[in-house]
């Protein structure tokens, strides 16, 4: 049985494993405008229906190998603002079927997946431009799906945009083309590496990008581009390092998108493409530890994930951990260290501000009813960095542990856990 308090999907009766979007983006209206096609299988008997995540989308029609099917939003909206979107079988589905669903769509400017900025936000401003969020529970407003980390799968995307921006996501590019008059243009991108639906991420904007490295590109508005390469261009150093002490680099690519200043996060590990906000660019390289962070990611949540957010430190508390230790050997067990003792008052403090007491300072909290976003603290960080180094210190030291590190990256790659 599957357990995800923050999704309304029938999670214990399909899964979903490969999406493919195809989405016009309309800065006019600030909507996202086409479809989804999304693979599934039951995994149950007698499945006569699916249910999907939504939130602040238009549903416009639902099919099947081309016939259209019965569906209905429900009237009830839940604590996290999402309806469920439940769609009717033309018959019950035994174990092990195979289908696909098409469902034409729109988001809504209220959607919280959607962040649309005006020219005045950006550094040119000139263009406008777009990025989503989809951590935690926001793909959802992105498109209609099972909006949990429990599953993982595959995704392909077309996206039409206007010239002359450009469009990056979470995946390889694979190509583009003009579309009609030469006013737009068609960016395709494939993600061939199961990932969590909250880990689908796309930028729309005026972007230009510099090489930093074998398989990194800094991207950027042109205007700071040059700045970002120089202060990330360590970046295949930390690669090589999680290499070293766990698995080879399985996503191909490892680009760094630097955001406009209202990207509200340090980071975000969206897989080929780590979006980062512009406060890192220092002129000194003193907070790239923050791309350590999110390059560690790419093993320690992305390729093994928590199967919902009461695990959340299973991807940050590992992550931190795994950070580190690439700090560790790139610039010394002190500066390390250093990162561990900040770590740690910023893990009293938010103790401090929830109340010893609070259930959500435990390393796994219940989260019935609570959106996983009002939970976020430095706990699944901080505690459970401590604790990994605790089990570190009790079983004999680095050399004891590090191989238990690996093992668990090979043993749970490709899993939620």
């Amino acid at each position: 049985m599957y357990y995800d308090p923050s999704t309304l999907s029938n999670i214990n009766e399909i899964q979903t494993s490969h999406i493919e979007l195809n989405l016009r983006v309309d800065f006019e209206h600030k909507i996202l405008d086409g479809s989804v096609t999304l693979s599934l299988i039951t995994i149950a008997d007698n499945v006569n229906k699916v249910i999907l995540d939504t939130k602040s989308l238009i549903i416009k029609s639902v099919s099947q190998d081309g016939r259209q099917l019965k569906f209905h939003l429900n009237n009830e909206i839940d604590c996290f603002g999402t309806t469920g979107l439940h769609i009717e079988l033309e018959k019950p589905l035994t174990t092990g079927i195979k289908f696909k669903l098409e469902i034409s769509y729109n988001t809504m400017i209220q959607g919280t997946a959607t962040q649309w900025l005006e020219p005045s936000q950006t550094v040119g401003k000139k263009h406008p431009y777009l990025f989503t969020q989809c951590q935690d529970i926001h793909a959802r407003s992105l498109l209609p799906c099972q909006d949990t980390p429990c599953f993982k799968l595959t995704y392909s995307a077309n996206i039409q945009v206007p010239h002359p921006l450009r469009a990056l996501m979470s995946a390889i590019g694979v190509g583009d083309e003009k579309i009609g008059d030469g006013k737009s243009k068609l960016y395709k991108f494939e993600q061939k590496v199961k990932i969590p639906s909250y880990l689908i991420a796309l930028v729309v904007g005026n972007l230009a990008g510099k090489e930093i490295g074998p398989r990194s590109t800094v991207w950027a508005e042109p205007e700071i581009v040059q700045d970002a390469a120089w202060e990330f261009e360590d970046t295949e150093n930390f690669i090589a390092i999680g290499e070293k002490l766990l698995t080879p680099y399985e996503w191909k690519k490892y680009d760094l998108l630097v955001l406009p200043a209202s990207f509200p996060f340090g980071g975000m590990e969206n897989p080929c493409l780590t979006f980062i906000t512009p406060a890192l660019i220092a002129g000194d390289r003193s907070l790239v530890c923050v791309v350590a962070h999110e390059v560690a990611h790419s093993w320690t949540g992305n390729l093994v994930t928590a199967a919902n957010w009461e695990h959340f430190w299973l991807n940050e508390g590992w992550t931190k951990f795994l950070e580190r230790k690439i700090i560790g050997r790139l610039y010394g067990e002190k500066e390390s260290d250093f990162h561990s003792i900040i770590g740690w008052s910023e893990l009293e403090a938010d103790v401090k501000h929830f109340g010893e007491d609070n259930p959500l300072t435990a390393l796994q909290p219940v989260l019935k009813g609570i959106d996983p976003g009002d939970a976020y603290s430095r706990v699944p960080y901080e505690k459970g960095f401590n604790f990994l180094y605790y089990i570190q210190q009790i079983v004999g030291g680095p050399e004891f542990f590090e191989p238990y590190m690996k093992a668990h990256i090979e043993e749970f790659a490709g899993k939620s856990i």
